[in-house]
């Protein structure tokens, strides 16, 4: 029982690492918790891949067992083969409702998305010689709650520094190890012949050959994956708007020892610092006094392309929970600056209709901003 788990659990974690639903679980925790998006993650896989099993357990009593396995072995490395499929942005589909709830959200995306994709089959081929349906489940379902968990910690934290070109390597490499494995021990001896087995590998072979030689020219031409787009969103615009702040600070040439309890951007540039390390732990909004550091001479321009940035983002939905607050602090450190008073931010059409009630002049730059990012 222990062998099939582990074996249905690595397979799942080979198919799913860098596969258009991590990719979705990714951009699912741009707008809810990681917890929600894992425990969705957990319920829609577990319902697809539950129908997978039964489907595979009933099949393996009506079908041969010798037919398949060759067809799994088969299967397996075609798997190993798409596996190596260069995939862009195009083909992922996100989904953004919100009317059944983050967790029901997520989980009905993953149940829907993984509907006929290569982990359900895999796991319907697990499941037709399986002597514990049940294990093979649980690895197939704790695959893709990995998968999408690793996916979601790579994108915020490590972002372009993704080996995707080596994942997917490695996944093909998995795939093709367990398909040629499974052919060779249950095809019939009489194909097994030596001139057979050297002309299926260089078959096996040529095709890994091309598809490896496209990844590699589309991965130097700098074309950009929809996993990659992924983490980079999850993690630049964060770093984006850190970056941003730190273009206003004036220095300390112009303002000596930076101060965060009496400079508004002192201040906000230590939540950020303090958001990145503690991961946005027991940081409450403090009620400071920054009169004085309000008549610094700070560049509007820049000012109001960082605000632009941030509500771009709200907007847009890429900011994490855990973050939400600490980056609406930064927001009204930077209107306390333009507008000498902190807005609410509800939805984009009211914010701009308030600050054009403040100053239509910073309220036109701000919204021209806003549409080029």
């Amino acid at each position: 029982m222990i062998k099939e788990f582990l074996k249905s659990f690595f397979l799942i974690l080979s198919a799913e690492m860098g596969d258009k639903t991590q990719v979705l679980a990714m951009a699912f925790a741009t707008q809810f918790t990681v917890k929600e998006v894992l425990i969705g993650v957990f319920l829609g896989c577990l319902l697809n891949h539950g129908i997978a099993i039964t489907l595979g357990t009933y099949l393996s009593s009506v079908v041969p067992l010798d037919i398949v396995q060759i067809v799994a072995g088969f299967t397996f490395i075609f798997f190993g083969l798409l596996s190596l499929k260069y995939e862009e942005n195009d083909d992922i589909e996100e989904n953004n409702t919100r009317k059944y709830g983050p967790v029901m959200t997520v989980a009905m995306a993953f149940f829907i998305g993984e509907l006929g994709d290569k982990t359900q089959l895999t796991a319907i081929t697990l499941s037709v010689d399986a002597v514990f349906p049940i294990f093979i489940l649980m690895g197939t379902v704790l695959g893709m709650v990995v998968t999408s968990g690793i996916g979601i910690f790579i994108g915020s934290r490590i972002g372009n520094m993704i080996p995707e070109v080596g994942i997917k390597i490695l996944s093909s490499v998995i795939f093709l190890t367990f398909g040629l494995f499974k052919l060779y021990y249950t095809l019939p001896q009489k194909y097994l012949t030596p001139v057979n087995i050297f002309i299926f590998l260089v078959i096996i072979g040529a095709v890994v050959f091309i598809l490896l030689m496209k990844m590699f020219k589309e991965h130097k031409q700098g074309k950009i994956t929809a996993y990659e787009e992924a983490a980079l969103t999850l993690y630049e615009y964060y770093y984006h708007i850190k970056n941003s702040i730190e273009d206003i600070c004036l220095g300390e040439k112009t303002c000596g020892k930076c101060s965060s309890e009496k400079c508004i951007i002192g201040y906000t540039k230590k939540i950020l610092d303090e958001s990145l390390s503690k991961e946005n732990k027991d940081l409450k909004t403090k009620n400071m006094d920054f009169y004085n550091s309000l008549k610094k001479e700070f560049d509007k321009d820049k000012v109001i392309n960082s605000l632009s940035m941030i509500i771009a983002f709200l907007n847009k939905n890429l900011i994490e929970k855990e973050r939400l607050e600490v980056v609406n602090q930064v927001r009204n450190k930077l209107e306390m600056i333009l507008f000498d008073k902190e807005l609410e931010f509800k939805n984009k059409k009211d914010y701009y209709k308030t600050i054009k009630n403040i100053d239509k002049r910073i309220s036109k730059k701000i919204i021209n901003e806003v549409r080029k990012l």
